[in-house]
C-alpha cells in the first residue's frame, strides 16, 4: 500500500462490520493516511450498478507505505479499570441486558456502560446514517471508549464517531470476551 492511495475496504454484507474493523485497523491502528468504507458495502455497489472484477490483479511491491501503530487507540483492562471514562457496547439490546448470550459462558454487560448495537449506525438500505443524525445520537463524554464481544463490532462504533466527524472512541479490544475472564470483575445486566 501506497500511502498517496487510498485503500478503499468493503465487505458482502450489509452492516459493514468486516470493512469497519479494516478500516480501523488501517488507519486508526496502523496510521494509513487514507482509508475509505465503501458505504453500503458490496450490495450497494451492484445495487448502483457497479462492475465487479473476476480477475486477480498482481500485488504491487513498490510500496514504502510503513504501519506506524498508534498503541493509544487501544485501552487494556487494566487502563480501563483505572480511567474509568464512557463504555459503549456495540453488542444488541438482549446480549447488553444479559437476555440472551450466544458466544460467552456469562452473559451482560461492563457496570456504567451504554449500548449503542453497532445496528443502529445503518439506515434500512445498509449505509450509514447522516453525520448529523449519527452526532445527535452517539454517547459522547470524556474518555469514550469502545467494546462489543470480541472487538469487531465495536470498530463499527468508532466508525460511526468518524462518520459524525466526532473524537474517536478507543477501543477495549478484548472487550466482553476478555472481561468475563475474570470472575472479581463486575457484571452488570438490565437496561
Amino acid at each position: 500500500m501506497e500511502p498517496q492511495r487510498a485503500v478503499v475496504v468493503y465487505d458482502d454484507r450489509g452492516g459493514q462490520l468486516s470493512a469497519a474493523r479494516a478500516w480501523w485497523m488501517l488507519a486508526c491502528w496502523a496510521g494509513h493516511p487514507d482509508v475509505r468504507v465503501l458505504d453500503g458495502g458490496l450490495p450497494a455497489w451492484q445495487a448502483a450498478g457497479g462492475e465487479l472484477a473476476t480477475d486477480e490483479p498482481a500485488p504491487s511491491l513498490s510500496s514504502q507505505w510503513q504501519p506506524d501503530f498508534d498503541d493509544t487507540m487501544i485501552i487494556p483492562v487494566r487502563d480501563l479499570l483505572e480511567e474509568g471514562g464512557l463504555l459503549v457496547d456495540a453488542r444488541g439490546e438482549a446480549r447488553f441486558r444479559g437476555d440472551e448470550e450466544p458466544i460467552d459462558a456469562v452473559a451482560g454487560h461492563i457496570p456504567g456502560a451504554v449500548c449503542r448495537p453497532s445496528s443502529t449506525n445503518l439506515e434500512a438500505d445498509g449505509r450509514f446514517k447522516s453525520p448529523q443524525w449519527l452526532a445527535e445520537e452517539l454517547p459522547g463524554g470524556d474518555k469514550v471508549t469502545a467494546y462489543c464481544g470480541s472487538g469487531i463490532s465495536a470498530c463499527h462504533d468508532i466508525l460511526a464517531y468518524a462518520v459524525a466527524g466526532l473524537p474517536l472512541p478507543r477501543l477495549y479490544a478484548g472487550s466482553w470476551s476478555d472481561w468475563i475472564r475474570d470472575p472479581s470483575r463486575p457484571i452488570a445486566t438490565g437496561e
